[in-house]
């Protein structure tokens, strides 16, 4: 069987899975939505501010906390993840390293960031007919990186729902993360030591003191209780800064704010009985935050999202050592055993994992009604997302309508056959599970398992978001 072929066929359905989206009435995209500095690092860069900083080989390249209280720490982070080919977020606990970035390190251009106001932008050019993005601060700057379109809207200062783009909340304070992009194939010579980027991805680097705390507006809390508002959707993400105690030197608790942030959420579900909560992962580095967060914030949602990395970070707060371990080969079938462990021990009704080349969604036999259940309805939301996430991948952007299907009709990569293979001969081992390879659909005693391959472009011109924009369209796609 030629599964390339077979797999274009399942991916055939993708452009009216688009158009059904026009149908969703209503998307809450919440917490975080700040401004993206977004900066292409060549290796000379790197040496150039480990002159600046004066900076040893020492400093760089050794391991350490994952988290910057002095400027070398964002070359030391920055390395780590080149080396490596991983994405990490790091907070920035340092004003002095904060100021050091914009007076030394630059940016090539400006864009949406935030897992809020990126999966915001999507929602609204796909064609929901209501996005409701949560913002902690919205000044000009800030909306003027949301699409202009009427359906995407924020509260403004007075604290009415209106157009994103046309708000200004003059007195907030612009947020501003970095985005240290890289290449795959590029080398770095540090200390007599060369390092070859086996995976084009990016260190991000964050100093956000109102996002550090999870600030909510609580103008946009009463917003989303009225029962006029309409919400299908519920998508959570920006929990990854919080830390206990809080980050920053602000009063409090991250754990607290989990809860409290739950509690809203809680009223919003009541207020819109039938809306579907989403909880996306993100890098985590608060053990403690990262611990609540999965036995807390994901069991009670309808839905997680997560990546290898977050997967790995939730298996070790769970004690699951020989696991962490085994899923640090990052291939499909040690993956997906992860998986499957936090999706037992976390009782969660839905999980997907967007990993390098496939994604693999386990949903709970009888966890609820709808197609945010339906295996055969995911696999066409997953290849929704996977034809859209090529298509910003190859092109940078999806906030161009024209960009969305660019990438539809490519046939799927060889990588992620090869994941698929692997990860169906597992299940038919183990499970007796026939078929995932030529259908991506098994079924095993209490679960069902969706793995479907995908179109993976060898030069991205982006990343960023890439993870909340696969696990939402996901969701919404299977519609």
């Amino acid at each position: 069987m030629d599964l390339k072929q077979t797999w274009k066929g399942l991916y055939a359905p993708t452009p009216a899975r688009l158009e059904a989206l026009k149908g969703v009435e209503g998307v809450a995209s919440v917490f975080n939505a700040n401004i993206d500095a977004v900066l292409k690092v060549r290796p000379e860069m790197v040496l150039a501010w480990m002159e600046d900083l004066k900076a040893d080989e020492w400093q760089v390249l050794n391991t350490g906390a994952k988290r910057i209280t002095d400027s070398v720490d964002v070359l030391r982070g920055f390395v780590e993840c080149f080396s490596k080919g991983i994405a990490q977020e790091w907070l920035v606990h340092d004003e002095a390293a904060f100021r050091w970035m914009r007076e030394r390190v630059g940016y090539d251009r400006l864009q949406m960031g935030g897992q809020g106001g990126i999966i915001a932008n999507v929602m609204a050019v796909v064609g929901v007919r209501e996005v409701y993005v949560h913002c902690a601060s919205l000044p000009a700057q800030q909306a003027g990186l949301f699409l202009d379109l009427p359906s995407l809207k924020s509260t403004d200062s007075a604290g009415a729902l209106n157009p994103a783009r046309s708000i200004d909340r003059a007195k907030d304070l612009p947020l501003i993360h970095w985005i240290l992009e890289f290449d795959k194939g590029a080398q770095l010579t540090i200390g007599g030591l060369t390092l070859t980027c086996p995976k084009s991805n990016r260190f991000i680097v964050t100093y956000d003191p109102l996002n550090f705390v999870l600030a909510v507006d609580e103008s946009f809390n009463r917003a989303m209780l009225k029962p006029e508002t309409r919400l299908d959707y519920i998508l959570l993400s920006g929990y990854q800064m919080l830390a206990e105690p809080l980050p920053g030197g602000a009063p409090g608790s991250g754990i607290k704010r989990i809860h409290d942030s739950w509690l809203q959420v809680k009223a919003w579900k009541a207020a819109h009985p039938k809306a579907v909560v989403h909880f996306e992962f993100a890098s985590t580095q608060d053990q403690a935050v990262r611990k609540e967060l999965a036995e807390s914030l994901a069991r009670h949602s309808d839905s997680v999202g997560l990546n290898e990395q977050e997967l790995i970070g939730v298996l070790e707060v769970l004690g699951e050592a020989s696991l962490v371990q085994e899923c640090r080969s990052l291939d499909s079938v040690s993956l997906f055993k992860g998986l499957h462990r936090i999706f037992d021990r976390l009782a969660l009704k839905r999980v997907q994992l967007h990993m390098f080349g496939l994604y693999v969604t386990l949903i709970r036999k009888g966890a609820g009604e709808g197609p945010a259940f339906d295996p055969a309805a995911n696999r066409a939301g997953m290849a929704l997302a996977a034809t859209l996430a090529a298509a910003k991948a190859g092109t940078g952007t999806l906030e161009d309508p024209k960009n969305l299907l660019w990438a539809h009709g490519r046939e799927v990569s060889d990588v992620s056959l090869r994941e698929l293979e692997a990860l169906s001969g597992h299940v038919a081992a183990v499970y007796g599970a026939q078929g995932l390879a030529e259908t991506g659909l098994a079924g095993a005693e209490g679960f069902e398992l969706v793995a479907v391959p995908t179109i993976l472009i060898d030069k991205p011109l982006t990343l960023v978001g890439m993870g909340d924009t696969i696990s939402s369209l996901s969701l919404l796609g299977a519609r």
